[in-house]
């Protein structure tokens, strides 16, 4: 009896003190995408903007992924949205599909900021990144906020680039990252790659 409440003891504080960590904010990290496959990947590509006729993706790429075994090749159809809308991207959604119609989302109290590797294929091109902001204006499970990078100009290289979330309310995040790409910001139709997305 004494070795079974030592162990009920042992459990009782480490549920405590699990509960206290999350109560001081700490987070551990989550991956939107590390590699194609990753049992730890959070988040699905399936929001394709503004009606995904001017994008595509494929997340099983293998050519220059540095030190990943995969990555994701974007490309942007410029020439396509500027008949249209003139921008369009890709969202990944909790659960696939959601745009605030669904409870869904995760709970990312205690991230301090997206980080993901980017580069372009030619070097130039620019995309504006960002998490959060599904279901404004009217949907009933909206996120509870928003981040941009605003427009980056990716170079030939892969470079780690990060989001800001400090004071952000992160606690109901369906929108867990997304690219956009716009005819105002390129003359031509664009191909860039994305890699080690996560929060932290």
């Amino acid at each position: 009896m004494t070795i079974k409440y030592k162990v009920l003891g042992l459990v009782l504080c480490l549920m405590l003190a699990a509960s206290l960590s999350q109560a001081a904010g700490k987070f551990e990290q989550l991956y939107v995408y590390k590699d194609k496959g990753f049992r730890f990947n959070h988040y699905a590509a399936s929001g394709f903007m503004p009606d995904g006729k001017c994008v595509a993706i494929n997340d099983r790429w293998t050519d220059n992924c540095g030190d990943s075994r995969s990555c994701i090749q974007a490309k942007y159809d410029r020439d396509c949205s500027a008949t249209g809308d003139g921008w369009s991207g890709v969202f990944w959604l909790d659960p696939a599909n959601n745009w605030g119609d669904l409870k869904g989302g995760i709970n990312l109290t205690g991230a301090t900021k997206l980080v993901f590797m980017a580069r372009g294929e030619k070097g130039g091109e620019v995309v504006t990144f960002k998490m959060g902001g599904v279901g404004y204006g009217g949907k009933p499970h909206p996120d509870s906020d928003d981040a941009s990078s605003g427009p980056l100009t990716l170079t030939k290289d892969w470079k780690e680039y990060s989001i800001d979330l400090t004071g952000k309310d992160l606690s109901h995040i369906i929108g867990g990252f997304a690219w956009v790409g716009t005819a105002k910001e390129n003359q031509s139709n664009i191909t860039f790659y994305i890699r080690d997305i996560y929060y932290s």
